[in-house]
């Protein structure tokens, strides 16, 4: 038994579907099968949509600590005036993706809010495991706080973002800049976040309609984390479920289809900001998988989800 697909959703999902019915998917550990098999769909999936012809972008480089070189993206709709701004980290498990793949959907953020927002090429798993990605992304703001007068950016009022693995990044950055002081981040949007290395057991009611599955997680948790993973020695750095003490965290938005892998862990992470005293908005999609919104985005789930994204932005 499962749980049953949003019918939009699932018309959406056809033609894929019977594609990959008849592909063996990747065997757990097999990390270029999973970029040959899933960055052609990102990038379909972001041009699917019109690219937004009000926004422009411009191309920068923070300076991590290591002295790496981490390309960004500067994405700003015509005639924005001074104000808030957003961080946006990617998705792809920690192991694929890059921000040419995410250029539509980021660009149309933009356009819909006029929020401005810096993508981050930030380094892939495993050949750049924990804490690389993490310090890519806090040098990536650092770098947009040391930028924000060129930028028209009000440094009170700039948010994280991020889908799947970048959801996770965006929780795990607002966590490390606690530890560190800062910069600030007034704001995190968490979209399906990754948050728990310790997802390994599948749920019968998820299993059969998962789009990143359980052998994904086990496969990039440990190209991130090695042989710690699962382990008693996680930071909630590396895998925010783990944090214990949520006090001063910015509020947060956070939402999860029912037919994800990281539906439970985003459940309990809502409620664990919430017992923090952090403002928190969570919402859970029925009969939605993972990154339902980008391969169904007529459907009207897909719909709702970005409008309360856009609100969101608006708010910062």
């Amino acid at each position: 038994m499962s749980l049953s697909l949003d019918p939009e959703i699932a018309a959406a999902l056809a033609p894929m579907a019977g594609a990959m019915a008849e592909a063996k998917p990747p065997a757990v550990g097999d990390i270029e099968g999973r970029r040959g098999l899933w960055e052609p769909i990102i990038g379909a999936s972001g041009t699917a949509q019109p690219i937004p012809a009000d926004v422009r972008t411009s191309e920068h480089y923070a300076t991590a600590d290591d002295g790496a070189r981490i390309k960004m993206r500067w994405y700003a709709k015509d005639g924005a005036v001074p104000g808030p701004a957003v961080l946006f980290f990617h998705g792809g498990g920690y192991i694929f993706g890059h921000i040419d793949l995410f250029d539509g959907p980021v660009s149309r953020y933009v356009s819909a809010s006029g929020v401005p927002m810096l993508s981050v090429e930030y380094r892939r798993a495993p050949e750049h495991p924990f804490p690389t990605p993490l310090e890519d992304a806090y040098a990536a703001l650092r770098w947009l706080h040391e930028h924000a007068n060129e930028l028209g950016v009000d440094t009170e009022r700039v948010g994280v973002m991020g889908d799947s693995a970048g959801g996770g990044m965006a929780a795990a950055l607002t966590i490390l800049t606690r530890e560190r002081g800062g910069p600030k981040i007034a704001r995190q949007i968490l979209l399906m976040p990754m948050l728990d290395d310790r997802t390994t057991t599948p749920d019968p009611y998820v299993e059969a309609n998962a789009l990143w599955s359980y052998d994904d997680s086990r496969t990039a948790w440990p190209a991130l984390l090695g042989d710690a993973a699962g382990g008693p020695d996680v930071p909630a750095t590396a895998a925010p479920a783990r944090l214990e003490d949520a006090t001063g965290l910015p509020p947060a938005y956070i939402e999860v289809g029912q037919i994800d892998v990281f539906r439970d862990e985003d459940i309990a992470y809502a409620t664990k900001l919430g017992r923090a005293g952090v403002p928190v908005e969570f919402h859970l999609h029925p009969g939605a998988p993972h990154e339902f919104d980008s391969i169904a985005f007529g459907s009207d789930v897909a719909r709702r989800a970005i409008a309360d994204r856009v609100r969101v932005l608006r708010s910062i």
